[in-house]
């Protein structure tokens, strides 16, 4: 009897740590920068991981009141914590002292707060892996654990301060700076970056600015630039679209040609242009590209006949199947 009971002492304090580890405590070590952009006040913040969906379990965001990255041995409750604090009035380093002072666990923790007004806190922990360390500066924290070596937050901060343009180029800047370090001791597997407004406008779908994830990825970084440049160019013709809709078909043109230069491949963005030509009675501009789209796929035909009925297409009938006929 006293042998099973030994052994049941021995055994069980291991099965609850690893139940409890696993599901409250992801092994997220990984680099990531919080950043304000100060002309446009949109905050940010990106990170990059050899770790399955990283974007899900490390970034935070919420327009109007800041943005938070948790890491290492992550406690994902610094992220809606750290945010619900700010927004009460707490600046950063007054909301991240208040969490790591009630967990036991702060030694293991990673984190970095922004606020709207550019004020950041950043925590590493004594017991984070090395090789680890952050560095603040102006409307800026950059932090990595786990690391190769020990130049990468420094090289992430330095990428940061001389880069320019958009906020998204200015941190992905940051995070090539980190990988040309080597990065994270293991290798790379996803990277995710949330962009918000620095002032909230109330509706939620209008307050996000930008928010990609690569999941699973074998250059994750560099992926996630290519989708940044994608989403440019979908802003482009999300924007051309709503000229199109007040009748500004030189505007709607103009923004329509910005979304192609940046991603020439894609037909959609050559049909919604050549719909707008055709709207503008320049059929002679269209015809041509909408000939190469009908001829790499006819769908397209079925999709502008049906234009006529939502009148998104003003043409006669007769102008109608002139173009069916291209």
């Amino acid at each position: 009897m006293k042998k099973y009971f030994l052994l049941f002492l021995v055994f069980l304090p291991a099965i609850s740590f690893s139940q409890s580890f696993k599901k409250s405590e992801p092994f997220t070590h990984t680099y990531s920068i919080v950043a304000r952009d100060s002309v446009t006040g949109d905050m940010g913040v990106a990170v990059q991981s050899h770790w399955f969906n990283v974007g899900g379990i490390v970034i935070y965001g919420e327009a109007g009141v800041g943005v938070v990255a948790t890491q290492s041995l992550v406690n994902p409750s610094y992220g809606p914590k750290g945010l619900a604090l700010m927004s009460q009035g707490l600046d950063p380093q007054q909301a991240l002292d208040a969490l790591l002072a009630n967990d036991s666990g702060q030694m293991y923790r990673q984190v970095a707060f922004l606020n709207s007004k550019g004020q950041v806190a950043a925590h590493t922990g004594s017991l984070c892996i090395a090789e680890a360390g952050h560095r603040k500066g102006k409307n800026f924290s950059v932090q990595a654990n786990m690391m190769l070596n020990n130049t990468v937050w420094n090289a992430m901060a330095e990428a940061f301060e001389e880069a320019t343009g958009s906020l998204s180029e200015r941190m992905l800047a940051a995070m090539k700076a980190a990988e040309n370090e080597r990065g994270d001791i293991r290798g790379k597997q996803s990277a995710a970056i949330l962009i918000v407004k620095g002032k909230s406008t109330g509706n939620s779908w209008e307050d996000t600015v930008m928010d990609l994830r690569v999941e699973d990825h074998e250059n994750p970084t560099q992926e996630l630039e290519r989708l940044i440049q994608i989403h440019k160019a979908y802003d482009f013709m999300n924007k051309g679209d709503l000229a199109m809709e007040k009748g500004d078909s030189v505007e709607a043109e103009k923004l329509y040609l910005n979304a192609q230069k940046l991603f020439p491949e894609n037909l959609e963005m050559q049909y919604w242009y050549a719909i707008n030509l055709l709207n503008n009675k320049q059929f002679e501009k269209a015809e041509p590209i909408l000939k190469s789209i009908f001829k790499q796929n006819k769908d397209w035909k079925t999709l502008t006949s049906r234009l006529i009925v939502s009148k998104l297409l003003a043409v006669s009938n007769e102008e109608l199947q002139q173009i069916l006929s291209w």
